[in-house]
């Protein structure tokens, strides 16, 4: 690579542009933009302002000897095929989640990687909000855990494509409570064992847009997950019930608070800011041989897992033991 990381962005569209601005604005010593792809007719304009040189064929940029290693951000029925390209020629991968829409594509993702020694990354970046951070550093603290729940509700979306079963490949099991799956294991380092959901569709007429689930933890510990985007509200909490008192903490809203009987102590927590900033600086590391990979393809796999045994679950009305997927 050179002494610039030369990075090319496969989707640019309101995610994938957030990547492209921080690395022009804030990395612009280490990585360099120099490619993207969007069929979107905004695409050129983006491509003139970034200063990249706009492929319509998303091959074509992951091919490229400008570009160094690739930044996905696609409707996820497009990550197996780009995925396989990037290991095949090579290039590291880092991908927004979810890595796929059922368990089999994201294991065949994380082979194509594993079998080409490629680095993939998963970009679960709820991993670095200073609230998840806050309740993962206090937890041991607490004692025993005994129960939880953690909720993460949106407005209902206005994206069409979210609506489609073949492009989204889910509603909110797949695209929101695949980020409370993934915070979870992180905060508590406890794997999701077993689950059972249930799910409706209230806005959404192609897929479910409000889940409640209960699940069980590694760690002998019961749990509730409620996620939806039906209401016109943004919340995202956690409750750790435990030995020594009750954490808790929202991570929209940037409350982190310790409960001992009827006592509510607030604990020192920064406002959250953007998580892609510090994923990119650990990426940077990585990618320079300077600390390792922030969330492995595996992480990523873990957490599709667990979403599709809840999608097992709610058809079959039964708990669903996610290691037998």
């Amino acid at each position: 690579m050179h002494d610039r990381i030369g990075i090319g962005i496969i989707g640019t569209g309101k995610h994938g542009s957030r990547y492209a601005n921080h690395i022009v604005e804030d990395f612009a010593t280490r990585f360099r933009l120099t490619a993207i792809s969007r069929r979107s007719p905004e695409a050129q304009d983006q491509a003139e302002r970034w200063h990249a040189t706009l492929y319509s064929d998303w091959r074509d940029l992951i091919s490229s000897h400008e570009v160094d290693a690739v930044i996905c951000a696609v409707t996820p029925n497009l990550n197996p095929d780009i995925a396989r390209f990037c290991a095949e020629h090579g290039k590291p991968l880092l991908i927004e989640k979810p890595l796929a829409t059922d368990v089999s594509s994201a294991g065949q993702i994380v082979d194509f990687f594993n079998r080409a020694s490629v680095p993939l990354t998963v970009a679960q970046t709820l991993r670095y909000n200073s609230v998840v951070r806050g309740l993962k550093k206090h937890l041991p603290a607490m004692g025993r855990l005994f129960s939880l729940s953690a909720t993460h509700r949106l407005e209902p979306s206005t994206m069409s494509w979210l609506e489609q079963p073949e492009i989204a490949g889910g509603g909110v099991i797949f695209h929101t409570a695949v980020h409370l799956f993934d915070t979870l294991r992180f905060i508590t380092g406890a794997e999701v064992v077993k689950i059972r959901g249930a799910a409706r569709q209230i806005y959404n007429q192609g897929l479910e847009d409000m889940l409640v689930a209960e699940v069980v933890l590694s760690n002998g510990s019961l749990g509730i997950i409620d996620t939806s985007k039906v209401g016109p509200a943004r919340a995202g909490r956690y409750e750790f019930v435990c030995e020594h008192g009750q954490l808790q903490g929202d991570q929209i809203h940037g409350i982190l608070q310790k409960i001992e009987g009827a006592c509510i102590m607030p604990l020192s927590v920064t406002p959250p800011a953007p998580t892609i900033l510090p994923l990119l600086e650990e990426w940077y590391g990585f990618l320079k041989g300077k600390g390792n990979n922030p969330i492995p393809g595996e992480e990523g796999l873990a957490a599709v897992k667990i979403c599709h045994a809840c999608r097992q679950s709610i058809k079959s009305g039964e708990w669903v033991d996610v290691e037998d997927l």
